[in-house]
């Protein structure tokens, strides 16, 4: 491979792709949310980009491990149990498949990401 197989997410042109959480996932607001999705592996099971979502609060299932850094706005994400953790600019984290809860933005929300999808 050559360095033209780097993927320079400051130099990409990615469309982005537009859309909301499913109506019945949705509590508050009008979450929509665009995804520039800049890489995604030849298996298929590996995605990074940037997300950025609109005010608004919606249920979340991951099947995905998920790292993300955020890079603009305020969300919480809350657990099952109700147990919350705020995301800020700078933070940094993972969200292991499995984690169900909800990921509520309260500040317009840019994040990198990338996904992992096991396959079993």
């Amino acid at each position: 491979m050559s360095i033209e197989t780097i993927v320079d997410f400051g130099q990409a042109t990615t469309a982005a792709e537009r859309y909301r959480p499913a109506a019945e996932k949705v509590l508050k607001g009008d979450p929509e949310q665009a995804v520039f999705n800049h890489f995604e592996s030849p298996c298929g099971q590996m995605n990074a980009g940037v997300w950025e979502g609109a005010v608004g609060q919606w249920t979340v299932n991951y099947t995905e491990h998920e790292y993300c850094e955020i890079l603009q706005g305020v969300s919480v994400l809350r657990d099952q149990d109700g147990n919350a953790k705020t995301l800020r600019v700078g933070d940094r984290f993972v969200i292991p498949a499995g984690f169900r809860g909800t990921w509520e933005v309260l500040q317009a929300c840019r994040k990198i990401y990338v996904i992992f999808e096991q396959k079993d």
